[in-house]
């Protein structure tokens, strides 16, 4: 192709809801690739994120503000197509969909959620997988966000495992050992955050006595959506007990669905340093429910709590250890305390995949506290230690209940499934 030919800058745009993508199927008004499946998808013309939000409301009639969020936008690359004497300049990039309830324009024949995988088998436009590939999850975006809770990110890195088993089937790899470094890579990316793990290892476990991509690919999919439908059963369990007027800290994903849920009338956040978390989960309370929200900050919290009348503390957990403590937010154990001087019920709403496994003697009761950098608290001259952490530890007992998606969770019922996550994770020893 001619150096000189013609260059067109445009935009591919994924929008993600759940484990699904949006796969649009180009209708014969569109000028190229009528009949094969693409993204959202326009021209780029000054900013490319612009240009996506714009196209995402022409052939999705949802709000670019209000009804997705930009996760990530990858860089761009080149495509060029000798038949139409073009080089296309692709921007790509992901943005979550709260909805899957889309209109389509004249541009689409038909639409489709599916796992993006389904790329790898559909007729696409030229390169729509690069363009995916581009703004996935992967190990070191898991290991890298601090945005999101547990639970999100080990959605995320199934989707990777599920991703990458995808790839080895499709280009015909048999060998298991590249897929399990894959996942013993991900499985370590967050140590704090066990449901990673386990849900990695289960995936795993369950894929092990074939030992194919494909085996991987079923397992990883299987286990998006087992986690999916557990978060949503702990979420309508937890909502059922949430009186009129909660506080919280930090930013769980299944904290904000149980509140929404419940619609309580008020809700008071804690700002959540470091971090500062709450401020976002304040601000998405707000804009999804009707309650009157407050943020404070961390060192007026009790006194917030107790002035503002609050009948129950809701908390997510990134781990709940074999002993029965539950590892949050740094800030959790002295909300609960708070709490429970005033009065207040404290519930924890999680899933059993956020129970460590059980290891022999105390191996397993340690947690990684993820300490920050210590500049943010002191960074004079004195010979001082500082500590900056960014999880600690409740013990059970200071809690009225631990909701998951099973019912209550109590110390045999931990230790029991503590024994069977440690079950699953020997799959790497096999």
């Amino acid at each position: 192709m001619a150096a000189d030919s013609e260059s067109t800058e445009v935009v591919t745009v994924f929008l993600r809801n759940g484990a699904g993508v949006l796969l649009l199927r180009r209708s014969d008004a569109v000028g190229s690739y009528s009949g094969q499946w693409g993204a959202v998808a326009g021209h780029a013309e000054g900013d490319p994120e612009a240009a996506a939000r714009e196209e995402i409301r022409e052939e999705t009639a949802l709000d670019p503000g209000a009804d997705v969020t930009l996760v990530r936008r990858g860089a761009p690359f080149e495509v060029v197509d000798d038949d139409l004497g073009t080089r296309w300049v692709v921007h790509p990039s992901l943005f979550d969909a709260r909805t899957r309830d889309v209109t389509t324009n004249y541009e689409t024949t038909e639409h489709d959620w599916v796992p993006p995988t389904e790329i790898l088998r559909r007729e696409t436009v030229p390169a729509l997988w690069t363009s995916y590939d581009c703004v996935r999850p992967t190990v070191e975006t898991v290991a890298g966000d601090r945005e999101h809770g547990s639970s999100t990110l080990s959605l995320r890195a199934l989707q990777h495992l599920r991703d990458e088993a995808a790839l080895a089937a499709d280009r015909g790899a048999t060998d298991w050992d590249d897929l399990a470094a894959t996942a013993r890579a991900l499985r370590d990316a967050r140590p704090s955050m066990v449901v990673i793990a386990n849900r990695v290892n289960r995936a795993m476990f369950d894929a092990i006595d074939e030992a194919t991509p494909a085996a991987v690919e079923r397992a990883a999919t299987a286990g998006i959506d087992r986690g999916l439908a557990a978060d949503e059963r702990a979420v309508a369990r937890a909502a059922e007990r949430l009186p009129d007027r909660v506080a919280t800290l930090s930013r769980s994903g299944t904290v904000l669905a149980a509140l929404a849920e419940a619609s309580p009338e008020f809700v008071l956040v804690a700002e959540s340093r470091p971090g500062r978390e709450g401020v976002d989960a304040a601000e998405r309370i707000g804009a999804e429910t009707d309650a009157a929200v407050a943020v404070g900050g961390d060192a007026a919290f009790g006194e917030l709590l107790a002035a503002r009348e609050i009948d129950a503390l809701l908390v997510g957990a990134d781990a709940v250890l074999p002993d029965g403590r539950v590892v949050n937010k740094v800030g959790t154990r002295g909300a609960v305390a708070v709490a429970s001087a005033e009065g207040a019920a404290r519930y924890v709403v999680t899933t059993t995949d956020k129970v460590r496994p059980a290891e022999a003697g105390a191996a397993g009761l340690d947690f990684d506290r993820e300490e920050r950098d210590p500049a943010a608290v002191y960074d004079g001259d004195a010979e001082i230690s500082v500590e900056n952490p960014t999880f600690g530890a409740t013990p059970a007992a200071r809690f009225d209940a631990i909701v998951t998606e099973d019912g209550l969770l109590d110390r045999d019922g931990i230790r029991a499934v503590a024994t069977a996550h440690r079950r699953r994770a020997d799959w790497a020893e096999r």
